[in-house]
């Protein structure tokens, strides 16, 4: 017998990396298709998808997909052009240590990274804990009683600080005043985010008190952007005896040395988090935070931990208050910010846990002290000190030789801040040596004896500033300080979570795909790591290299003629996307135009966007099966033809369905003025299928942490890049210190950093560059054809409630139960708790529609785990049954008692139902996942806001 010889150069291909991406073997795929009653992929998409927007097999342009190795070998080459100079740049990003326990068990580990965020808390106990350490950790150093669980960066929490107090404050005026020693990307995200809502921004020297004339707000920094620690305590009574309130950005290092803003009277603390373990990457993604006053906790946006307790009175976490509010209230809502950044909130205060609070104080006076005797050395050889008190940062005059002695740094491997042409910052961190500091003086010109300064050299703040209030009192903060200790409790943690390494997570709209290990594993190197933002260009020739490939590939699978990188969440792209719309027509003289026409299935943050950019929303009605009402828009189209800016849609629609009318949308609009903005979160549907910058649209948000596998972490991070077409193209968001990031004409920055999260932007790259073109159109239509599976197993228990032409859905798919509920008694809640049982996540809950649940499967999963959702679904379905036919009381059946523990079986058991059919619903296969937790009553928890760690037997 003789066998074919395969070609050498398939058998270096080895298996093409789109087969391991995509779950559904070739045999698995067949049977999919056959319940479905389509004959190939190719048959379900001509039938699915319009004819009006589809495109055959267009070609993307792309490069031929690469193995993993060649993936991985071409980024190490992009990697070895970046020149990772040491750092001493400062600005808001500083070198950092990451414990190898928590780089490898939090930032490597798809226990922590696959997470989703924690919409299901009894199966999400561990990282809620994590980051109620993290809220812990923030209140107890800013000296104020709450705290949120991270915001996206330093620059947009400062810019949530300013519009807090706007809303919560009394003052009539809308005048905000900005520190003028503040840092600059901060001041300018603070100008853009302002100018739509008429807060008009003063930037003003401070040092001498306060200008004339009412304002609603003050922002002071501390320490300062060039490095001053002041006492503001005086300033901050001023401020609130004219009615105003104050934020404060702080550096959190800082505060384990000096006195806490919350105690002198701040009402708002904004900042960042990176420098507790967090590599400077680039940019992010980095956790900012915010921590507020009492009487201001449910006014904070973004997502806040809460304690409460479950059925059994143990203790349990939630997501507290208003944590999905811009779902409810929309256009009104406080904030868009709908994620934070959970992975790297975790790393922080795992950082803060390991440490402790004598590590910490040790880490920020190892870095005082380098920074005190190295001004010490500059006095001593006769060049000026600006400040007499810092922290970390020394602002130093050499006129005109600024540029001299950054080249001179340069030279010797450090890059520092040319302020001027003369002066120059040098910021110390966690990893300055006395060998840096060596250096430095050189750089100056300047010599001396290191130990001897050290031990003559008093501390750089004064007396009066320094801490001496007690933080991170709780014991969790004193109890892992061993690495063995650390790594048991981290893995303790993980065990209560579902992610994506134990579970599918079928979230509709959230796209829960594999991250592969190859896309993940650059992240961690240090040539990208650990680059400062705002260091020369050519330091990160790589890392843009791949950010310009990037730009260029979702141009060509979006059919758009430009992309920014910049918005660093979904969020903020659409904010991003907004202003860009705004911008064009303000250029053409048509400022007048603010209306934004949203339909009534959108998600809550497009309206909250709008808002934010200025415009008025008018909410576009959907018919019978879920689409836009197309009478309705005409006639409110009519009705806004001379004010109408832009129509947001979301494609394919928030029902999971392909609108066959979308070009019919888009001309109505386009006819009428105004542009189409188009939210690019089910993307996963579409490429390679069709384009947004060929049907219609104008601009889109993409979600890299969704369709190009950047993994959602727990609930951040995130990347939401905007596409758009030639005309908004010179309105991307610019940056002050990178303007290469955008057009000069751009509308200013949205995020802290130029390109925002640049350095997990491998991971997309190595998507695109592993998959290819034909890689990611055979990943759309297998996620089309998992949802229609799912959808024709399922419809005879629990009715699709929307689909498309021919009864087929998109990539995902809404089960209908409020006929079950209005019948049994039996709610999605119920059903979700339940799943839990089973050892699988629950689809998401009540949106768009309440009483549904929305089931998205991905790509990613084969058909066994397909089934097994299925399968579990089915079997729900024969539980509600009996209830229905009075086999189990509503209020007492193993749907209703969901989930179970291992806890409430272990002792007297009276109910109708056996332990087996609470915990082995479908008999005793596989491994057991255990819910860590029984149902959590959360009006309790929001009826007693507890917000940080409480005492050990409390609660």
């Amino acid at each position: 017998m003789t066998q074919d010889r395969i070609p050498l150069a398939a058998l270096e291909d080895g298996t093409l990396f789109a087969d391991r991406h995509i779950g559904p073997r070739p045999a698995e795929l067949a049977r999919m298709l056959d319940v479905i009653g389509v004959g190939s992929l190719e048959e379900l998409v001509e039938r699915a998808v319009p004819d009006s927007i589809r495109e055959a097999n267009p070609d993307l342009g792309l490069p031929a997909p690469a193995s993993e190795a060649q993936a991985l070998a071409e980024l190490r080459g992009l990697a070895a052009k970046n020149t990772a100079l040491t750092s001493m740049i400062g600005l808001g990003y500083y070198g950092t240590v990451t414990p190898p326990v928590i780089l490898r068990n939090v930032l490597e580990s798809p226990a922590w990274y696959t997470a989703y965020t924690p919409y299901q808390p009894e199966i999400s106990q561990g990282r809620l804990e994590a980051l109620l350490n993290f809220q812990t950790m923030v209140a107890d150093l800013t000296g104020l009683p709450l705290a949120n669980a991270s915001m996206l960066d330093e620059s947009t929490a400062a810019a949530e600080g300013m519009t807090l107090v706007r809303r919560a404050g009394k003052a009539k005026s809308n005048r905000f005043l900005v520190d003028a020693d503040t840092f600059p990307q901060t001041v300018a995200v603070i100008e853009t985010r302002a100018e739509p809502l008429g807060i008009e921004v003063e930037v003003a020297d401070l040092e001498n008190g306060l200008p004339d004339g009412d304002f609603f707000g003050l922002l002071l920094s501390y320490p300062g952007a060039g490095g001053a620690v002041r006492d503001h305590a005086a300033l901050i009574e001023a401020a609130h005896e004219r009615g105003a309130q104050v934020v404060v950005a702080a550096d959190l290092l800082s505060l384990t040395l000096l006195r806490a803003p919350g105690e002198v009277g701040a009402d708002v603390v904004a900042g960042s988090t990176q420098r507790f373990g967090v590599p400077m990457g680039f940019g992010g993604p980095h956790a900012g935070y915010l921590a507020v006053r009492q009487g201001l906790e449910r006014q904070l946006p973004g997502r806040l931990v809460g304690v409460s307790v479950d059925a059994d009175g143990n203790r349990a976490y939630r997501l507290a208050l208003q944590t999905r509010e811009q779902h409810i209230r929309r256009e009104k809502a406080t904030s868009n910010i709908c994620t934070a950044q959970v992975l790297l909130a975790i790393v922080a205060s795992m950082y803060a846990v390991y440490h402790g609070p004598d590590g910490l104080r040790n880490i920020a006076t190892r870095a005082h002290r380098m920074a005190a005797v190295f001004a010490a050395g500059l006095r001593q050889g006769a060049v000026t000190v600006v400040h007499d008190h810092f922290f970390d940062t020394v602002l130093v005059e050499v006129p005109g030789r600024a540029d001299e002695v950054v080249g001179n740094a340069r030279d010797r491997g450090i890059n520092v801040r040319r302020v001027s042409a003369d002066r120059v910052a040098v910021a110390c961190d966690e990893t300055t040596t006395r060998d840096h500091v060596r250096k430095l003086w050189a750089s100056f010109g300047v010599d001396g004896d290191l130990e001897r300064l050290d031990a003559d050299t008093e501390d750089a703040f004064p007396a009066e500033l320094r801490r001496t209030s007690e933080y991170l009192t709780h014991p969790v903060f004193s109890t892992h300080r061993s690495e063995t200790a650390l790594l048991r409790y981290l893995r303790a943690l993980s065990d209560k979570d579902v992610a994506l390494d134990r579970s599918m997570i079928p979230l509709g709209s959230c796209t829960m795909k594999l991250n592969a290990t190859a896309e993940m594993e650059p992240i961690t190197w240090p040539e990208f790591s650990s680059l400062h933002p705002f260091a020369p260009a050519d330091d990160a020739a790589g890392l843009l290299g791949i950010v310009a490939d990037l730009e260029d590939w979702l141009a060509r699978v979006t059919g758009y003629d430009a992309v920014s990188l910049q918005p660093n969440a979904g969020s903020q792209g659409e904010f991003a996307g907004l202003l860009a719309i705004r911008a064009y027509h303000r250029a053409n003289g048509q400022g007048d135009r603010d209306v934004c026409l949203i339909p009534a299935s959108a998600h809550g943050t497009n309206a909250a966007s709008a808002a934010m950019a200025g415009m008025r929303v008018v909410v576009v009605r959907c018919d019978a099966d879920g689409n836009i009402d197309l009478d309705h828009l005409r006639s409110t189209v009519d009705a806004h033809r001379d004010d109408l800016s832009a129509i947001m849609i979301t494609y394919p629609s928030t029902h999971g369905v392909y609108e066959d009318t979308v070009r019919t949308v888009c001309e109505l609009v386009h006819d009428a003025g105004g542009q189409v903005y188009v939210d690019g979160a089910n993307l996963n549907a579409l490429i390679g299928l069709a384009r947004f910058g060929k049907f219609g649209a104008d601009v889109s948000h993409l979600n890299l942490h969704k369709t190009f596998c950047i993994p959602h972490g727990g609930g951040g991070p995130g990347v939401g890049p905007i596409g758009v077409r030639e005309h908004l193209a010179p309105y991307l968001p610019n940056h002050p210190l990178q303007p290469k990031a955008g057009p000069e004409t751009g509308v200013g920055p949205i995020s802290a950093a130029p390109w925002g999260s640049a350095s997990i932007l491998p991971i997309s790259w190595a998507y695109v560059r592993m998959m290819g073109g034909t890689g990611l159109r055979r990943a759309t239509m297998t996620a089309v054809a998992a949802a229609n599976y799912v959808a024709k197993r399922l419809n005879e228990h629990f009715p699709v409630l929307y689909a498309g032409a021919g009864g087929f859905v998109a990539h995902e798919c809404i089960l209908d139960l409020r006929g079950i509920t209005k019948a049994t008694g039996i709610t999605v809640d119920d059903v979700a708790k339940r799943l839990a049982d089973y050892g699988l996540h629950a689809p998401t809950m009540s949106f768009p529609v309440a009483g549904t649940l929305m089931v998205e499967p991905t790509e990613s999963e084969d058909l066994a785990e397909l089934d097994r959702f299925c399968d579990a679904m089915i079997a729900i379905r024969r539980e509600i049954d009996r209830v229905a036919h009075g086999d189990w009381p509503l209020e007492d059946n193993p749907l209703r008692g969901a989930p179970h523990t291992a806890e409430s079986i272990a002792g007297k058991w009276d109910h109708p139902y056996s332990r087996e059919e609470a915990v082995y619903p479908q008999g005793a296969t596989g491994q057991k996942i255990w819910p860590p937790v029984r149902r959590i009553d959360g009006a309790k928890g929001d009826r007693n806001l507890v917000c940080s760690c409480p005492p050990i037997d409390t609660y």
